[in-house]
């Protein structure tokens, strides 16, 4: 397992708050062996990964269980955004009927409800992929200064269960994102997503935490998967 870590400073001054999402996508594209021509991105959103590509593909297809999102992907003849959710076994059923010589899925299936499942699924879509998922030391700081267990899996759940389907390479990257203030660090986190929309924290919890963070930054700990 490779670890290695990244720090961007300044946030705000990017003009998105998909800082770190776009880093992982980043990341997934520069690790690719070849340039697939039949694409599925599992949990694409708007179609950041989409819009990242630079060679020319045969087809892609971009799943999302969000509406709004969906309408701002990328439309093209080859290049189509489904509704669905990669909870729904009938999905997969679906995506079965299609052949696809890569999956990716960047920044998503932390929010599986079951990721055994989900794995499962996707290997039987036989195809190469390459998954980010958010790991549980993603907000680690924060999450101790509010006493509040992580969300999300930690590293070694995510790698027992990619062992289990893929055996693929493992690699951990540790982003740190910078703030000027405590206030735009928790706008960041409102407007983000990473925080997967959950309100954990009532209005005088959080002003606490504000007032309490004892570092300027954001911790986000990802897990890569590649299995070509």
């Amino acid at each position: 397992m490779k670890v290695s870590s990244e720090f961007s400073k300044h946030a705000q001054h990017y003009g998105s708050y998909n800082v770190i999402q776009n880093k992982v996508i980043e990341k997934l594209l520069t690790t690719l062996k070849f340039k697939p021509q039949n694409i599925l991105d599992l949990g694409c959103g708007s179609g950041a990964l989409c819009k990242n590509i630079d060679w020319e593909y045969q087809h892609f297809t971009g799943v999302d269980f969000a509406p709004g999102m969906l309408e701002l992907h990328p439309k093209a003849p080859n290049c189509e955004s489904v509704y669905g959710d990669f909870n729904d076994e009938t999905l997969f059923e679906t995506l079965a009927t299609y052949s696809y010589d890569f999956i990716f899925s960047a920044s998503a299936l932390q929010w599986a409800d079951d990721l055994d499942i989900v794995f499962k699924n996707i290997k039987n879509l036989n195809a190469p992929i390459s998954l980010a998922i958010f790991s549980s030391n993603t907000f680690k700081t924060l999450n101790e200064t509010a006493s509040l267990k992580p969300l999300l899996r930690s590293v070694e759940e995510i790698d027992k269960l990619q062992k289990k389907y893929f055996d693929g390479e493992l690699e951990v990257i540790n982003y740190k994102l910078e703030f000027d203030t405590t206030r735009e660090m928790f706008r960041y986190i409102k407007n983000s997503g990473v925080s997967g929309s959950r309100k954990i924290l009532d209005y005088t919890q959080t002003i606490k935490l504000m007032r309490e963070y004892p570092i300027n930054y954001l911790e986000f700990e990802v897990v890569f998967i590649h299995s070509h």
